[in-house]
């Protein structure tokens, strides 16, 4: 049995996930983290991560590699997605990562990874324990810098996708400041959602897909709010049905809230209040794109994401 480990870090959050490969490349979850970092924090408007994000990584890093070490972790990686893509001062960030997780696996170092390869690996993590009768599935994976949707198979193969540079932290940031955001800021983001998603309707066939399946902390937050949940509960949120009309009240509700209100829910994460607004606003604008282009009146959403995705990929490297 080998222990193996996948390390995203977003806009938002990092997130890691320690995995068992069993005889015959079956995988079991160990552990799940996050911590809310806000990488991204600032670099729409100055083009850098900023000092004070970069010690968050790394205080969030350190303590992961704490984790894999505790856990005997053999073999690591790590993508870093839009945020680090846009950054003119990446490389502090690269520097930072090989010295941290060099502790794991010599040479190991944080990639920076296309949006094609984010979307692929998303989807393939997002569909792995879906009933394959419910393909073609569109995998929307909406992080806080970019938003990416991806139309494929049961096996994996894909069929159209596309990285929308639109997410919870670039749209609150560059649009709605304002907390609770102005009703001019909400009409202005709803916009620029709408602008984001006629480029997705002319590079990704949505009119293809059976079902439409919402991973990240935006939809998985939205389904345990959704259900009321007392605490946030991955296994309870995982596989649930998110249906358009009744969470278009869910979505305006958020939208107008201040993030302190919002704050107070236990299922919200902190790092994640000032921000969900935004979220809500792409939701509603992937909603009307699917509604525009498919019959399709409902998300399922996943647990299950690009984490799951880099796991798969390792295991495969280990047979190869």
């Amino acid at each position: 049995m080998t222990r193996v480990a996948a390390i995203d870090c977003g806009t938002n959050s990092i997130r890691l996930l320690i995995s068992d490969v069993q005889p015959g490349g079956k995988v079991k979850d160990v552990t799940r983290t996050m911590e809310i970092i806000r990488l991204g924090k600032g670099v729409d408007a100055t083009g850098e991560i900023s000092q004070e994000a970069l010690g968050r990584a790394r205080t969030a890093l350190e303590y992961f590699v704490q984790q894999m070490k505790f856990e005997q972790v053999k073999k690591v990686r790590m993508v870093a997605t839009s945020a680090t893509r846009d950054a003119k001062n990446q490389q502090e960030f690269f520097d930072l990562t090989a010295e941290l997780l060099g502790e794991i696996e010599p040479g190991a170092c944080a990639e920076v990874i296309t949006g094609e390869e984010e979307a692929r690996l998303s989807f393939n993590g997002a569909v792995s324990d879906l009933a394959p009768e419910r393909a073609p599935f569109c995998v929307i994976d909406l992080g806080g810098g970019s938003t990416e949707f991806i139309v494929g198979d049961e096996d994996g193969t894909i069929d159209s996708s596309h990285s929308a540079q639109m997410g919870c932290v670039r749209i609150t940031e560059r649009i709605m400041p304002s907390d609770p955001p102005s009703d001019t800021e909400i009409e202005i983001a709803k916009d620029f959602v709408a602008e984001k998603m006629k480029e997705v309707s002319q590079l990704v066939n949505v009119d293809k897909a059976q079902t439409f399946v919402g991973c990240a902390g935006t939809f998985t937050t939205l389904s345990a709010l959704a259900q009321g949940l007392e605490r946030y509960d991955a296994d309870a949120i995982h596989g649930t049905e998110l249906r358009f009309d009744a969470l278009r009240v869910l979505l305006d509700q958020l939208m107008h809230t201040p993030a302190d209100e919002r704050a107070l829910n236990p299922v919200i994460h902190p790092g994640r209040a000032d921000v969900i607004g935004g979220g809500s606003v792409a939701v509603e604008g992937i909603m009307n794109l699917i509604e525009e282009h498919n019959d399709a009146r409902s998300f399922i959403v996943s647990e299950k994401d690009i984490l799951d995705g880099i796991i798969a990929g390792l295991v495969a490297g280990m047979d190869a």
